[in-house]
């Protein structure tokens, strides 16, 4: 029986439950590089790549072979029961790459909100401290206490109630809607005095650059702020580099363009080119707070995971894959400011590297209804796109920087075709 999107669609919606999304309704068959073609022969263009997790593109040659040569050793031991070194030598590659000038540690899982969640659990252990100052907009995963720091209810938490206490919301400074630096700052102290004493707070956290959030980056003078703030009353500060980091922004990760570190790092999506691995890289003494059993999980830092993440990291040094992310930005960039000019509802065009986004208005509001109908506009012309943004009117381009210039501009010839279609 020859399969469909429409047949796949039906069998979904009986069988899988409708807490898990689906942004766009086709079935993948396969998958190279930062082409897709669906159950029906169709070909897409990727510019979504599994959301942030293709920095390399699908399935890349070295990446695929060094998953097959792990295939062929052994699969699983859990690394708590039984070691092996690629779980080391990643660790040992993190130690290296997450940016700080001190001696560090790292520890694997599998999903980004994991790695969060273990992130606070180390801050907590090291400061005997409970609270966590997060940011509005912030994305940090759908488990039960990254939700709390998540920064947005619809639709990661709504209908489930309260989530856990001890977490404490500051502004992210975003001039383009209103939040100044100092705004941001003004709001961390207005904790300090209403709400929780820097005595109670173990960690801050935030991405330096918002993923779910819009694309917005923080300044590196903010930055600066922020880590006089924490060193002045010993919190701990996370960076959230599930999606900005692994190369995307044209460093390994956006601190390294931000002038100053966070104790704590977090990573995942794209550090294994499509294969479940998340961890945290901090500051040793911070990092060995927690005591021997308290960090782990069965499947964490899995040997194939791993082998596929040295893969990566060896894409990266031999096909010099961060000066790629800027000239792959660069071209985002210069084509999309020149469609600006063409259709006022594109407001911004903004992003570090490669991780690139527009923003729509109208009338001086944001204008989220446009963002589906481009979507659906650009996929009917073989574009995947993904939106986003705190009012949903955030269009993200996070194409593998593996991807051939020509594709990369037939996807920006059909997002300009799709905007005169869409903004008339």
């Amino acid at each position: 029986m020859t399969k469909t999107n429409d047949g796949l669609m039906a069998r979904r919606q009986a069988a899988v439950a409708q807490g898990v999304g689906q942004i766009h309704p086709i079935f993948t068959e396969r998958a190279e590089n930062a082409t897709v073609w669906d159950v029906e022969g169709r070909e897409y263009i990727d510019f979504a790549g599994g959301i942030a997790v293709l920095n390399t593109g699908h399935l890349h040659p070295k990446v695929k072979a060094a998953v097959a040569a792990q295939l062929d050793a052994f699969s699983h031991t859990c690394f708590m029961v039984l070691g092996y070194e690629s779980y080391i030598e990643v660790c040992e590659k993190l130690n290296y790459l997450v940016p700080g000038d001190f001696a560090k540690k790292t520890a694997l899982f599998t999903s980004g909100s994991e790695a969060v969640e273990n992130a606070v659990k180390v801050a907590r252990a090291y400061t005997k401290r409970a609270g966590v100052i997060a940011f509005t907009a912030g994305y940090h995963g759908r488990t039960i206490a990254a939700l709390a720091l998540t920064g947005k209810v619809a639709p990661y938490s709504k209908g489930m109630g309260l989530m856990s206490a001890n977490v404490f919301r500051a502004e992210f400074p975003c001039e383009m809607h209103g939040v100044s630096e100092d705004d941001a700052m003004a709001s961390i102290e207005r904790i300090f005095k209403n709400d929780a004493e820097p005595a109670d707070i173990a960690a801050i956290i935030l991405e330096p650059v918002q993923g779910e959030g819009g694309f917005y980056a923080v300044t590196p003078s903010f930055m600066k702020r922020l880590r006089e703030l924490c060193d002045n009353h010993g919190i701990v500060l996370i960076a959230d580099e599930v999606q900005s980091g692994a190369g995307r922004t044209g460093t390994f990760f956006a601190m390294e363009q931000m002038g100053v570190s966070a104790d704590i790092t977090t990573f995942a999506k794209s550090i294994a080119g499509g294969f479940p691995l998340s961890g945290i890289t901090g500051k040793a003494e911070i990092m060995d707070a927690v005591t021997a059993g308290g960090l782990g999980g069965t499947y964490g830092g899995s040997p194939i995971a791993c082998a596929a993440a040295l893969a990566v990291i060896e894409v990266f040094e031999e096909e010099q894959l961060l000066a790629r992310a800027n000239d792959v930005g660069n071209r985002l960039k210069s084509a999309l400011t020149n469609m600006q000019a063409k259709y006022s509802q594109i407001a911004d065009v903004r992003g570090l590297g490669a991780m690139i986004a527009i923003e729509l208005m109208e009338d001086g509001e944001p204008a989220p209804q446009y963002s589906g109908k481009i979507l659906a506009e650009a996929r009917n012309r073989g574009l995947i796109l993904l939106s986003c943004g705190t009012y949903g009117n955030v269009i993200r381009v996070l194409v593998p920087l593996t991807a051939p210039d020509e594709q990369i501009d037939a996807g920006l010839a059909i997002m300009d075709a799709t905007f005169q279609t869409v903004f008339k």
